[in-house]
């Protein structure tokens, strides 16, 4: 498990005084380990010790004197390579309420545009940021940092915008992080060294390359995905279990490496854990770092009791989306291998996806729902030994619907002609996950973000395009009429509220969510990318409306 760094222990003893003082209504905890230092460690302890009288004045005080605003080590950035409107831009959308709106998402990307202040490059201690080399997207609002899973679509978006030379940037960013720490980081601070983030680091090489050729661009990240697939594949992450025939097979699921309250989120997650024994503590804070690395930070996907957070159970999960993330990583890397005349690494990631693929076939799809299913694995077991085999039990899936089971659909897990797939069109339709506005998140209304009846920008681009690489009619069909959904209630909701959101509400068009342990952000950097997709594969012809059905 990794430990605080100092600056990160201070912050969060700064982060309880202010709630001490503030109160929790609309309390952000993040605000406070994103502190900028304006002078040393030492000497800010040193002021915090004498200074801070349990007052609203003092800590004011306190924090006026030796500490800047949150977001202030980084400025704004201008993109040598944005054009107001790029030749070829979106040539397909020739509905003038569409294109106006495309062009508004596309100049988004100046709100967004980062780079990191040349003080946190020269005192990296008195920072959280981690100082990357280049410019950066943002996802907006209080997320001011890079994520990971995020950034693959904004790259999408970029890539949209012609922004060529800052979609490369943005990748050789999460490249520099998985070159530094073995792996890339949820996001670009210190405290969120603890976890990862679904990897997409390979699809997103895999858009740039499709979009520009460039061989040596993958030449460049191809160290740096090794050394991820390496660390995803490793204890404790690997895990070995015998299918009904017997044969063994080896999945991954998520695991943090932490078991404390997590630095941005130490107040909730400390009241979240409230009144329980000290190891039931630690283990709770581990499975809910756990969940803050799948990206569903929270949902009833990781609970044992859907609606109690107690009950969160992250790591002992083998996750669809996880392991089909990995085949489609697997794949990738054999097919740069390939582009590199590396024929072993070819030969040796596509053997490694066939058998992953083979591992979710067998652990994962439930032929009779037609879909692939989170597996539970049993608790009694110390899953931190490596030599531990476990054997599969029918009854551990979880059978509840969630936009995850229909995945590998976008990760070449079922390829075109495969049967799964009428199977799994049918089942979404039968699913109830499909609502109005978008793919809801579940069926459960639990309060959480990645619950009922939040819509999410990712899960409707992955679904959509699942089903458009299919290459059967009935799913084509479905993947425009998602689309079209996902389109109309972003429009409506930037047109009622001027702004892009993080997540929508599937009931009704244009209706920003709601839920979770921070109030809904505006920005936004994946929704942006999302739409802008979706206007270049589906186009918006003249005579076609944009608005509610």
């Amino acid at each position: 498990m990794r430990n605080h760094t100092d600056l990160e222990s201070f912050l969060v003893m700064i982060q309880n005084a202010a709630l001490q003082v503030e109160g929790d209504h609309d309390f952000d905890p993040k605000v406070y380990v994103d502190l900028p230092l304006k002078h040393s460690l030492p000497s800010t302890k040193e002021a915090f010790v004498s200074l801070f009288q349990n007052n609203n004045g003092s800590f004011n005080h306190f924090l006026n004197e030796f500490c800047d605003k949150p977001g202030s080590d980084l400025l704004p950035d201008n993109l040598t390579d944005f054009k107001n409107e790029p030749e070829g831009f979106l040539a397909n959308v020739t509905n003038p309420a569409a294109r106006d709106f495309a062009l508004k998402m596309h100049s988004l990307w100046w709100l967004l545009a980062r780079k990191v202040k040349e003080r946190v490059h020269k005192d990296p201690h008195q920072h959280t940021l981690i100082p990357l080399p280049n410019p950066v997207v943002v996802p907006g609002a209080r997320f001011r940092e890079v994520y990971y899973w995020d950034t693959y679509w904004i790259v999408r978006g970029l890539l949209v915008s012609k922004l060529y030379e800052t979609a490369r940037n943005v990748v050789e960013n999460l490249m520099f992080l998985a070159n530094s720490f073995g792996f890339i980081p949820n996001g670009a601070r210190t405290y969120y060294t603890n976890r990862n983030q679904p990897p997409l680091l390979s699809e997103a090489v895999m858009a740039i390359y499709h979009e520009t050729k460039d061989v040596s661009f993958v030449e460049k990240a191809f160290p740096a995905l090794l050394k991820e697939h390496n660390f995803w594949c490793a204890d404790p992450h690997r895990v070995h279990i015998r299918d009904a025939n017997g044969v063994e097979h080896v999945l991954t699921r998520y695991y943090a490496m932490w078991d404390e309250p997590r630095p941005e989120s130490s107040t909730i997650d400390m009241q979240i854990a409230k009144g329980l024994e000290r190891h039931q503590r630690a283990e709770l804070y581990h499975h809910i770092a756990t969940a803050a690395e799948s990206g569903w930070d929270f949902s009833s996907r990781w609970m044992e009791d859907r609606h109690n957070l107690k009950t969160m159970k992250t790591s002992f999960i083998l996750p669809v989306d996880l392991n089909a993330f990995l085949v489609q990583m697997e794949n990738n890397i054999a097919l740069f291998a390939k582009l590199l005349g590396k024929s072993d690494y070819e030969k040796h990631f596509y053997k490694l996806a066939n058998s992953r693929k083979i591992a979710m076939d067998a652990i994962l799809w439930n032929e009779e729902m037609g879909q692939y299913l989170d597996y539970w694995l049993t608790w009694s077991l110390n899953l931190l030994l490596s030599q531990v085999t476990y054997d599969f039990l029918p009854e551990h899936h979880n059978t509840d619907a969630y936009p995850s089971n229909f995945i590998p659909l976008w990760c070449g897990v079922v390829p075109p002609g495969d049967r799964k797939i009428q199977k799994m069109i049918a089942s979404f339709k039968e699913s109830g996950l499909l609502l109005p506005a978008g793919i809801t998140t579940s069926l459960l209304q639990t309060g959480q973000q990645w619950d009922y009846p939040n819509a999410w920008a990712p899960l409707q681009h992955m679904i959509i395009e699942g089903f458009a690489l299919t290459e059967n009619e009935e799913g084509i069909a479905l993947a425009k009429d998602i689309s079209r959904r996902w389109l109309e209630t972003n429009y409506v909701g930037y047109l009622e509220t001027g702004e892009m959101q993080e997540k929508y509400d599937a009931r009704y068009c244009g209706k920003v969510g709601s839920g979770g342990e921070y109030l809904p952000q505006a920005g936004f950097g994946w929704s942006n990318g999302v739409v802008l997709s979706l206007f270049e594969r589906f186009g918006w012809a003249a005579e076609k409306k944009l608005t509610c059905e």
